[in-house]
């Protein structure tokens, strides 16, 4: 095949002009993958992370941590593994030396004795890419429950670092199954005011496109850039994204089946006409 037909099949996205609403090395990547589609990615943060307001508890359960108190350390996000990292959890488990001499509250080296399970995909690779070994991924729902669902009855004690926003519902989940659980902030989400010129841009419906990774994501998309047009597309990352988004208000047009950027960007170009 030759021709526009097959330039289409081999840049599905050739043209669209897609928001990307985080910056950093993840929005790079975003960008970066978007170019290798055809598309033209506008890279606008909408939302930035930040240390917890009071970080004792966090620290606090990190040295908990590196004295092997937890038969679990449960990561629900690539953000949460950079939250960990900058606190510290960097060297692998595979070599727990200094475990016990790293400064009180500051810094974690994973125990023999802490298994890590990772929410999906996405997270995985980041908590390899920090050295940590991961023992279990749910096989299909790569949600909170069904991270919950994965883990074995009565996991004993677990450490759950997490956003200030997270839902509680991993934490009652994990609960209810026996787990002894220790929720803490890792991290804060922040908004970040997008430039005046991109909220014309999209009002006037020169993007096409709009990337909506997280709940807050979605707040800050209806909030900063709505109404949108009818003629932009929503895409969200997996199920319970786009639930948070149409709860913010935004009418969703396509949904990843899994929390994952293939899966994003795939079903984003099957979507289009």
């Amino acid at each position: 095949m030759s021709g526009p037909a097959a330039s289409r099949d081999a840049r599905p996205l050739q043209g669209l002009r897609v928001l990307v609403p985080r910056g950093g090395p993840w929005g790079e990547d975003v960008a970066d993958r978007l170019r290798g589609l055809g598309a033209e990615p506008l890279v606008v943060p909408l939302v930035a992370f930040a240390p917890p307001e009071d970080a004792v508890p966090l620290d606090a359960a990190l040295d908990r941590l590196r004295r092997g108190a937890y038969d679990w350390l449960v990561v629900t996000s690539a953000t949460t593994v950079d939250a960990l990292v900058e606190r510290g959890v960097t060297v692998p488990r595979a070599t727990p030396t200094a475990a016990v001499d790293a400064p009180h509250g500051r810094g974690a080296t994973l125990p023999p004795s802490t298994r890590v399970a990772a929410v999906g995909a996405a997270t995985r690779a980041a908590c390899e890419r920090a050295g940590i070994v991961v023992d279990l991924v749910p096989e299909a729902d790569h949600s909170a429950i069904g991270l919950a669902a994965a883990l074995p009855d009565d996991a004993g004690h677990v450490l759950l670092p997490q956003s200030d926003l997270a839902d509680p519902g991993l934490a009652r989940a994990l609960r209810s199954r026996g787990a002894d659980v220790d929720a803490v902030v890792a991290y804060r989400t922040v908004p970040v005011t997008a430039d005046p010129a991109v909220r014309a841009a999209v009002r006037r419906g020169d993007v096409g496109a709009v990337l909506v990774t997280s709940g807050s994501v979605a707040r800050q998309v209806a909030a900063q850039l709505g109404p949108l047009p009818a003629t932009t597309l929503v895409a969200c990352l997996g199920p319970r994204t786009a639930t948070d988004a149409a709860a913010a208000g935004l009418h969703v047009d396509v949904i990843a089946p899994d929390r994952t950027l293939p899966a994003l960007l795939t079903a984003l170009a099957t979507h289009r006409p």
